[in-house]
């Protein structure tokens, strides 16, 4: 069974430094991509999910605009791991993250799991 299980969320000011880790468990996921999401209270359309960051099996990174220079996810296969690391953190970052994996299978759709979620929380 796979099981994400996501740690380092808390609250900081605008301007500091998070650093989130997901651990992976029950498969094989140096194949699979492995992300960051997030969901923010937005006043125009309520909570929403959104992209933050991706990590492909051969290393290859995505990020989104609003986090692109200030964000690094990076991912540790030994150890099954994909850290996010979160500098100049901004009031607009606040929000609940979520780890992601996505796995290829043989046949089908790919295996996909969720984290259960960590609060970051920017204050101005």
């Amino acid at each position: 069974q796979v099981r994400l299980v996501e740690s380092g969320g808390g609250s900081v000011q605008a301007g500091g430094s998070l650093k989130l880790s997901c651990k992976a468990s029950g498969y094989l996921f140096r194949d699979c991509t492995m992300g960051w999401y997030r969901e923010r209270v937005l006043a125009s359309t309520g909570k929403e999910r959104e992209f933050v960051s991706t990590i492909s099996p051969t290393f290859s990174t995505a990020y989104d605009d609003s986090v692109k220079g200030r964000f690094t996810i990076s991912r540790d296969n030994a150890k099954d791991t994909v850290d996010l690391l979160m500098n100049a953190l901004k009031p607009e970052d606040t929000a609940v993250y979520y780890c992601k994996v996505s796995c290829p299978l043989l046949r089908g759709d790919p295996l996909e799991a969720w984290g259960q979620g960590t609060l970051v929380t920017v204050s101005s």
